[in-house]
């Protein structure tokens, strides 16, 4: 087999796309995220654990869901006395291999970290363990919650819906009634790359709209459409009120029931079933209205090796995902990858070599740490393969 377990960055380019774009440390970025949570009132080790799922985003790649959501999400919430930073979260049912919890307004980043740590222990003793989360903020990557569960052996999977907050319309409808309804599932991999799938169930989540907006260009047709169904091309008509986001699928002859099926699939997991903050209500108008207050978490964790010897999961595991790799690609240059292989090379690339910032997210940060009284990570000197120092 030509495959490797250890990941090359082999086309993988830095991702911001800015023209240039700035290296720093990693441990150090990640120091200076949790600096700033503890700023706003987060116990110590919160305040890391939620440094570590907003860093993961930059770590690998999905830039539109790390630190640039500090100042324009996170720090708001906090602020504005939406999440609350020492919220002690309450078990309000426990079935043993389930659990409903009651967030209390806590920082996602963390929460569901915590949910997911929970679902793997009750997995370890149940073979499936399930926690059901209301009253929660929003979490940054679903992935990396669902990721906590390969580090035990186990498959993880995430679902979270938006609360209240309403930005996607039903098929056919002109009023929007649900989120981007993200889900993730990991699993590992055997001797390669664990298998995470993360993604919102419209064509793309709202922070890539915003990140294009920022930096001045222009989205692919097919991301947004007007009040007509036709294309807009124009990021920042998304938040003038002047498209919508389109669902996985695009058009109804390709698809466009299969991710607004989806969405609702994450809502009734998400949302009805811990009785969460529902997006589709009564009350709903034909504006979007609602804030992404109350939104609710599906954490579940699958323990494989207690259905199944573990060494047989792995060598199975090993060999499907190795055939993926040795697949016979159409063009030599682009090699056959799975969902968590191109992020887990960025992973390790980026922890040995620094982590790329946008410039223009750099200096925001520069200012964020002149008002924290903090210092930022200055760049780093060398230049590495793949992007600029």
């Amino acid at each position: 087999m030509t495959h490797s377990s250890h990941p090359t960055t082999d086309a993988l380019p830095d991702n911001p796309t800015d023209e240039t774009t700035v290296r720093v440390p990693y441990q150090d970025l990640l120091a200076f995220v949790t600096d700033v949570f503890c700023t706003r009132g987060l116990p110590d080790a919160r305040a890391r654990a939620a440094a570590e799922a907003l860093c993961h985003g930059d770590l690998t790649g999905f830039t539109s869901h790390g630190i640039t959501n500090l100042t324009r999400l996170y720090l708001p919430m906090l602020d504005s006395g939406r999440c609350d930073p020492r919220a002690r979260p309450r078990v309000l049912e426990d079935r043993g291999a389930s659990v409903l919890l009651d967030a209390r307004r806590g920082l996602g980043l963390w929460a569901a970290s915590d949910a997911m740590d929970l679902a793997v222990e009750r997995a370890r003793q149940y073979g499936v363990g399930m926690v059901s989360v209301r009253g929660a903020t929003h979490f940054g990557c679903a992935g990396y919650h669902a990721l906590r569960a390969v580090h035990h052996h186990m498959v993880g999977l995430v679902t979270a819906n938006c609360g209240w907050q309403q930005l996607t319309r039903p098929v056919g409808g002109r009023a929007p009634m649900l989120g981007t309804n993200p889900l993730a599932l990991a699993a590992p991999a055997g001797d390669h790359p664990p298998f995470v799938l993360d993604m919102s169930t419209t064509v793309v989540p709202t922070g890539k709209v915003r990140e294009a907006a920022r930096a001045g260009r222009e989205v692919p047709a097919g991301w947004l459409a007007d009040d007509h169904g036709a294309p807009v091309t124009d990021p920042a008509a998304f938040d003038r009120g002047e498209a919508h986001l389109r669902w996985l699928g695009g058009d109804l002859d390709t698809g466009a029931y299969k991710g607004f099926g989806l969405g609702l699939l994450v809502e009734i997991l998400s949302a009805l079933v811990p009785g969460a903050g529902l997006g589709p209500h009564p009350e709903t108008g034909e504006q979007p209205n609602g804030r992404d207050d109350d939104i609710g978490y599906l954490t579940l964790a699958i323990a494989p090796g207690r259905l199944r010897p573990e060494a047989d999961f792995r060598t199975e595991a090993t060999g499907m995902f190795g055939a993926l790799l040795d697949c016979p690609p159409i063009r030599p240059d682009e090699p056959v990858r799975y969902p968590g292989w191109p992020e887990d090379a960025r992973s390790r690339e980026r922890r040995a070599n620094g982590v790329p910032l946008a410039r223009t997210l750099y200096e925001e940060m520069l200012d964020l740490a002149r008002t924290s009284h903090l210092r930022f990570p200055a760049p780093m000197a060398t230049a590495h393969a793949g992007g600029a120092a």
